[in-house]
């Protein structure tokens, strides 16, 4: 199944992609089935339960004529660095014996379509396509063999980062949470419609139509089911949490000269089976 969350004039609303076209119900309308959100904390039931309404009760949805928001509003953005190891080479740093973790609030990302801005404080505003991980079921301690039953399943993300704020410290939080610096979606597929795990999926990133990543989710250093119970040592995951699962090689800060993201440019990442996250980059207002 793959759903979209979007708003309109009527308010806010879920599609469902089916026979080829989106058909979707907004708040407050008849047969309504709740956000994305809603459904996640609901349970695996009531997400099918609503795709069933969608599909009976849903008026088509043009994804072009909405405005598409992050499929989930998340409690939680949790990014994982240095997960490929041909970026952890480009970046000059060792292969991690765990995972490098940081995090991003909700007010960092835009959906699909919406514009990323670029800061009035820099320049450097840099690209990271990557796979994120949609959370369903809540867990604490969760073992590597039932990590992936904790999965709603997958979306596209990109952490866009301000490096030369990332990089002032040891700790990359400021980079990475520049108001509307990156994005997430354009859509969330269910986990049974991918791969386990979502692994072997190609990962691409492309800047202005010019292929700028290019990788495979099998590439992965720590895989899904990995990250989850890993996290899940520290912190409850919660259903709508969102987990970044780290970007392939090809960022901008690792070319000579290093390649930003500027002002008008397009910025796609598109993975196989999910979708294409499309952004135009905006300068902040002045």
């Amino acid at each position: 199944m793959k759903f979209i969350s979007y708003r309109i004039d009527a308010g806010v609303g879920i599609a469902l992609e089916t026979a080829g076209e989106y058909r979707g119900l907004t708040a407050g309308g008849a047969h309504f089935p709740g956000t994305l959100g809603d459904l996640l904390r609901a349970g695996e039931a009531e997400l099918r339960t609503a795709a069933a309404i969608l599909g009976r009760y849903g008026a088509r949805v043009d994804p072009w004529e909405v405005e598409l928001l992050p499929p989930v509003d998340p409690g939680k953005i949790i990014c994982i660095g240095l997960n490929y190891a041909d970026h952890a080479a480009e970046a000059g740093l060792q292969v991690p014996d765990t995972p490098t973790v940081f995090s991003r609030f909700a007010s960092s990302i835009v959906g699909a379509e919406a514009p990323i801005v670029l800061p009035k404080v820099s320049s450097d505003l840099d690209f990271e396509g990557e796979l994120a991980v949609v959370i369903g079921k809540r867990g604490r301690h969760i073992d590597v063999g039932s990590a992936l039953d904790h999965v709603a399943g997958y979306s596209c993300f990109n952490d866009g980062s301000i490096r030369d704020y990332q990089l002032r410290t040891p700790q990359w939080m400021i980079g990475k949470n520049f108001d509307r610096s990156g994005s997430l979606g354009p859509a969330l597929v269910t986990a049974d419609a991918l791969p386990m795990g979502a692994s072997g999926l190609a990962i691409r990133t492309r800047l202005n139509g010019d292929l700028v990543q290019s990788s495979s989710t099998r590439e992965l250093i720590f895989d899904v089911a990995t990250l989850v119970s890993l996290l899940s040592e520290a912190f409850e995951l919660s259903p709508g949490d969102v987990i970044a699962t780290g970007t392939p090689a090809g960022v901008g800060l690792a070319r000579t000269p290093p390649l930003w993201m500027k002002a008008g440019d397009v910025c796609e990442v598109e993975i196989e089976g999910i979708g294409t996250l499309r952004n135009v980059v905006q300068p902040e207002p002045q």
